[in-house]
């Protein structure tokens, strides 16, 4: 017989609700997944097309490029038309005036000093042979006194022994003295001789003593310093002071050896002075407020170049630089460089230069002047001392230059190259003015000399050229330029 179907408990009924859910759920999320799916593939796309609508829309909307005319490069610049000139070189250095000799005065004996002559003063001017200073001489005359009567003593002593051994000569030839005591007499005689001798030399060095208690100028000078006063005892050796000779002063000149090409000297010469001594030479100073001049000449070449500074000194020599009358000058010639009036005060305006580059103060290294016959001469003004210690400027006038070419420094490009500039055309512009334009030529030059102040070029230009004297940053062979009356005069 068959039962009945046992109803289920409501707690049997529980998985099966549960599974129903989860089957859902796993329905939805692979819905969801599937739409993530898609939408990777969309947003790319999309923005793909976003892109090429926007590109389109600027190429389509976008102004056309304004076309101009390529400009083309050509700077104004300076220029200045170049013509040959005859100049004569001058080298320039710098120095210190020194006399020509300087010594100290010592005492060379022992003694007070009792006067002291007005002259021996700092600054003080003395003439040779001027008594300078007075010692004490009481004692060198005591010893003066002594000395002779020490020669008077041996005098009379030397006339005894010689007596005495002509006496035994005489028995000795009769034969009534031995030989043993002629030696003796004689040996005598010579020992009285040779003390009258060194009497009579201590007596000249007793005179001697008492003439150097006057201390005498050794030659004509001027005080430096003093040392010593009334009253002071001295010791031989003391310094007293110093002084230095007046008759000419000299300026020790380092000039570079590549300089010497610029003066007339013959270097097979030794010490180089074949070409240098004499050879004109101006001072510059200044003193007193003023710029002033003083004429000198060269008198030597020193026989080493200087290892430390590998420069030659050469030696300029200044007569009477105190313009005290006493000493004859060296005459320059007439209208040279050297024929100025000793003191007198230098040119304001200075003559003007080659290439229209005028300079009034001097430079290191080598200048010019330009060759100008009838100088006018200075006008006689009073005479200025040229005092030792003053710094000075020396011109010496060197070598005479034809046909050559000034520039100013800025000219000379590459360490041998010039732009030259070659006009094309001229335009009138508004304010009257004429506006040149040409093109740039490189030209290779041989440059004589180059200092700061100017180039001097003997061959590479033309008479009537134009230079260009205006910096360049960009340069090339061709090149426009352009000026506007621009020339250096």
């Amino acid at each position: 017989m068959r039962s009945d179907p046992t109803p289920l408990a409501p707690q049997d009924q529980t998985p099966s609700r549960s599974t129903d859910r989860g089957k859902r759920l796993h329905a939805l999320r692979g819905r969801r997944g599937g739409d993530r799916g898609a939408l990777v593939w969309i947003l790319p796309l999309l923005a793909l097309a976003v892109g090429f609508g926007t590109y389109w829309l600027l190429v389509a909307t976008r102004e056309k490029p304004q076309t101009r005319d390529p400009v083309v490069y050509s700077p104004f610049v300076r220029v200045m038309t170049v013509l040959p000139q005859d100049l004569r070189l001058t080298v320039v250095a710098r120095g210190t005036v020194a006399p020509r000799t300087e010594s100290d005065l010592v005492a060379e004996v022992r003694g007070r000093v009792l006067s002291i002559s007005p002259q021996l003063v700092v600054g003080g001017f003395f003439a040779a042979g001027d008594d300078l200073l007075r010692l004490d001489d009481r004692e060198h005359r005591i010893a003066l006194q002594r000395a002779r009567a020490n020669v008077q003593l041996r005098e009379s002593e030397a006339r005894l022994a010689s007596a005495e051994a002509r006496r035994r000569r005489q028995l000795a030839r009769r034969g009534a003295a031995s030989a043993s005591d002629l030696e003796q007499f004689e040996s005598r005689e010579l020992v009285a001789s040779a003390s009258l001798s060194e009497a009579r030399a201590a007596l000249e060095q007793a005179e001697l003593d008492l003439e150097r208690t006057v201390l005498r100028a050794p030659f004509e000078g001027r005080v430096r310093e003093r040392n010593v006063d009334v009253g002071q005892f001295l010791s031989p050796g003391d310094k007293i002071g110093r002084v230095f000779a007046v008759d000419y002063a000299e300026v020790r000149l380092p000039i570079q050896t590549d300089e010497l090409a610029h003066l007339d000297v013959a270097l097979d010469t030794a010490g180089f002075s074949g070409g240098i001594e004499g050879a004109e030479v101006v001072l510059t100073g200044r003193l007193a407020g003023r710029d002033l001049r003083w004429p000198a000449r060269l008198t030597r070449a020193e026989a080493a170049i200087d290892e430390r500074t590998r420069m030659l000194h050469v030696v300029a020599r200044v007569d009477d630089p105190y313009a005290l009358g006493h000493s004859t000058p060296m005459a320059p010639e007439a209208g040279s460089a050297a024929a100025v009036e000793p003191g007198t005060a230098a040119r304001s305006g200075g003559d003007a230069s080659a290439g229209g580059m005028a300079s009034d103060r001097p430079t290191n290294g080598v200048v010019l002047e330009a060759m100008q016959e009838g100088t006018v001469p200075i006008p006689p003004r009073p005479r200025v001392p040229l005092p030792a210690g003053l710094f000075v400027t020396a011109e010496i006038q060197g070598r005479r230059v034809e046909g050559v070419y000034v520039l100013p420094p800025l000219a000379l490009r590459d360490g041998g190259k010039v732009f030259v500039y070659e006009e094309e055309e001229a335009a009138e512009l508004e304010d009257a003015q004429v506006e040149e334009l040409g093109y740039l030529r490189v030209r290779d030059v041989s440059v004589v000399l180059r200092d700061r102040e100017r180039v001097v070029i003997d061959a590479g230009l033309e008479p009537g050229e134009r230079v260009v004297i205006s910096p360049l940053r960009i340069h090339s062979e061709g090149m426009r330029l352009r000026t506007v009356e621009a020339e250096v005069r």
